[in-house]
């Protein structure tokens, strides 16, 4: 499936395995995002297992993360950039720790889907503001 929901959903994937290690917490905000975003309203969720597992196993490979973000940026629209740079944040935030590969991983999304310096800080913001706990 090559779509702007394979996208997305590679997006979110590639946030939670960047630091080699895809928490429960990151894994549940996956599945809340895609069950209620007007994004995936016309997506089957019954796929969701098929196309991370497509991600995954695309970054198995020799320069794998370099594919995926290319693929994410071809099928995803102009319109969806900032989106997938929020859901990237999200999956992140998540389990309450950003690490380091992490970081790193937001910062390479969102200069290859070309998100401004600004919005990606306030986007930045307000997924630590969605995940902050007492």
């Amino acid at each position: 499936m090559t779509n702007h929901h394979s996208a997305l959903i590679y997006t979110m994937v590639l946030a939670s395995a960047a630091d080699s290690e895809m928490t429960d917490p990151e894994l549940k905000v996956i599945g809340d995002l895609v069950k209620h975003l007007p994004a995936f309203r016309d997506y089957d969720e019954n796929l969701l297992p098929e196309t991370a597992s497509a991600c995954a196993e695309m970054l198995s490979e020799k320069d794998g993360l370099d594919a995926c973000l290319d693929l994410i940026r071809e099928w995803l629209p102009d319109s969806l950039t900032t989106t997938a740079y929020l859901l990237a944040c999200d999956v992140v935030a998540a389990d309450g720790t950003a690490h380091q590969q992490e970081l790193r991983l937001l910062e390479l999304i969102r200069h290859r889907l070309d998100v401004d310096r600004l919005t990606a800080a306030a986007i930045e913001r307000s997924a630590r503001a969605r995940f902050t706990t007492i």
